[in-house]
């Protein structure tokens, strides 16, 4: 796997998390992408099912993708809507 992404989509005025990856290399069909409703820790070591929201692949990069900072303060509420 090349890459693993976190990613809030707000629908009807609700969030809800995808988590994405990137592989290497594509599967039968093409596709190289694959996006999931986030889960819980303890889903995860329950080795649960995941749910598929879609897939897809990568048409164009520069080859230069990096990590985002991890500096996030979750004591912080943000209230109200967003403009996105």
């Amino acid at each position: 796997m090349a890459l693993m992404a976190e990613l809030g989509i707000k629908i009807n005025g609700e969030w809800h998390n995808v988590t994405i990856s990137v592989n290497d290399e594509t599967n039968e069909w093409g596709k190289n992408i694959n996006v999931w409703k986030s889960q819980t820790k303890e889903q995860r070591e329950a080795k649960a099912d995941r749910e598929y929201c879609g897939n897809g692949k990568v048409f164009w990069n520069n080859g230069t993708i990096q990590n985002a900072e991890q500096n996030v303060n979750n004591s912080e509420k943000v209230e109200g809507d967003l403009p996105f």
